[in-house]
């Protein structure tokens, strides 16, 4: 039986993923797409719902992004949502213009009142605190829409032609600031899509298993490119359940883990019925680094030799190019590596493998390329895997290289090594560590003047870095305790030699990233 699927329309707007997000919460199975998106690929999904997210173009001008006016035609339900709610009636005959100083141009928290007799506010009270963000208003309603929600400076928050199916909101219900969003977003999934909400891990768990099957075939292999992270982790057990020992899982210890964790990652997988490979190789990739400071070319350096060690296990073990390659990819590491008209944030080393180590391989397997990281986690739960493997902290592939400012060198790993360990055992000892959703210590570049005992130092000023988040889309900066960051700081620079200065980051994401390079 074919999958329910909502699409969004993605127009450029900061809030996409937590569209996608909200609607999976909702048990709704959901692909975000470009609104370059042909029709004809868009009539092929079969989507129960469409919609179109916020961006921060106005619609009237000539370059800003739109979609073709016949996806109305299609009988299908849109949810336009800010700049896509605009879009809606702009396409459909009805004027937007540039809102004035104190009529209709509405940022942050604002009390909105609704007509709960559209289906998109069923049951809700009549009115709301939302979340505005616009500067543009629709100052007339195209034929046949009417209004459903206001506010004191914006007549027109909501519209919707109840008899199309079709509906906008000028605020962004997805976000944690608008009261009952969720509900405005279940009441459009449910209420107008008639969605099943049929779509849940177990599902995905045994749709994606049966999938490897028939994609790998009853005799081919598979090479996994194991971090000892969450996210291969997790895609190793699902492998293992898909194919079992025709899984080689291979760990490439780069000599860049956090302090033990390259005992730690061989231990807990010795003990799983699959194939399990270690390959020591700090040396081939320090050299690499050497005298490189550009965090992207980095990552570059350390996808390629990654993909070159894959080529060369792949010759030990006889891998063909009837057999694949399997990465743990996940959806933001997609975005962040630039997905449509997505701007690149920084590369995902996955995604930086030389053209020679791909042609080796008869395909790349990257089934967790859709999930967020806590549907990462569920699904690791779901497979049977370990508290502590699913829970583990998310460590980037290229691990201390992109957490060491400038130069690498394994004078300055050790150095962060340590430094590191000594957070990570404070914080848990403190109990800080559950509130956390990462935390991480970085080794700047910056070398200040400092006193220890009696002598003057210049040493290196580490940042320490910890953010609370559900889908590492968006981080905010823990707000951990002074006396705990005393302690961290005491340690440190009092146990690594080195490090004479300890600061805090507190920037969100947006505007900075989780990680520093």
């Amino acid at each position: 039986m074919k999958r329910q699927k909502v699409i969004i329309l993605d127009f450029g707007g900061q809030y996409n993923q937590l569209i996608a997000r909200r609607v999976r919460e909702c048990n709704v199975y959901c692909e975000v797409m470009s609104y370059k998106t042909p029709l004809e690929k868009i009539r092929e999904e079969e989507p129960i719902g469409i919609i179109f997210t916020g961006g921060p173009n106005s619609v009237y001008e000539d370059f800003s992004p739109k979609t073709d006016k016949a996806i109305f035609d299609l009988g299908i339900p849109i949810l336009g949502i800010c700049y896509g709610c605009q879009l809606i009636a702009y396409l459909q005959g009805g004027k937007v213009s540039p809102a004035s100083e104190d009529m209709a141009r509405e940022y942050g928290k604002t009390e909105t009142y609704f007509d709960t007799s559209c289906s998109l506010f069923k049951g809700l009270p009549k009115s709301g605190i939302t979340w505005m963000s616009h500067g543009d208003y629709m100052s007339e309603l195209p034929e046949n829409f009417s209004l459903a929600a206001h506010s004191d400076a914006c007549p027109n928050a909501a519209i919707a032609d109840e008899s199309r199916k079709l509906y906008g909101v000028q605020f962004h219900p997805e976000v944690e600031h608008t009261q009952y969003g969720r509900d405005i977003i279940h009441n459009f999934l449910f209420c107008v899509c008639h969605a099943k909400g049929d779509w849940t891990m177990d599902d995905f768990c045994e749709r994606t298993i049966s999938e490897l099957k028939k994609e790998i075939g009853e005799d081919g292999r598979v090479l996994l490119a194991l971090s000892g992270g969450v996210d291969s982790s997790v895609l190793a057990a699902l492998l293992a359940r898909a194919i079992g020992n025709r899984l080689t899982c291979v760990f490439v210890d780069h000599g860049l883990m956090r302090k033990n964790e390259g005992d730690e990652i061989e231990a807990a997988f010795s003990k799983w019925d699959l194939n399990f490979v270690r390959v020591n190789a700090e040396r081939r990739f320090l050299d690499k680094l050497a005298n490189v400071t550009d965090p992207q070319q980095k990552r570059k350096i350390i996808g390629a030799e990654f993909g070159y060690v894959f080529l060369d296990e792949a010759d030990k073990f006889g891998i063909t190019n009837k057999d694949f390659l399997a990465q743990g990819t996940i959806y933001p590491d997609v975005i962040e590596s630039g997905k449509g008209d997505a701007e690149v944030i920084k590369s995902h080393h996955n995604r930086l493998l030389p053209p020679e180590v791909m042609a080796r391989f008869r395909g790349v397997l990257e089934p967790l390329q859709l999930l967020f990281k806590d549907e990462v986690r569920l699904l690791g739960e779901k497979l049977g895997l370990p508290r502590y493997l699913v829970m583990r902290q998310p460590f980037p592939g290229p691990g201390l290289a992109i957490r060491i400012i400038g130069e690498v060198t394994k004078q300055k790993a050790d150095m962060l090594r340590e430094a590191d360990y000594i957070m990570r055992r404070e914080l848990a000892q403190s109990g800080e560590d559950r509130n956390l959703n990462q935390f991480f210590a970085v080794l700047t570049n910056m070398r200040t003047v400092g006193v220890m005992g009696d002598g003057r130092t210049y040493d290196y000023t580490l940042a320490l870095r910890a953010v609370t988040t559900t889908d590492f889309m968006t981080a905010d900066f823990a707000r951990i305790p002074y006396e705990t960051l005393n302690r961290i700081s005491v340690r440190i620079v009092n146990e690594v030699k080195g490090i004479n200065r300890i600061v805090y980051d507190i920037t969100s994401k947006p505007p900075a990233t989780v990680e520093w390079e």
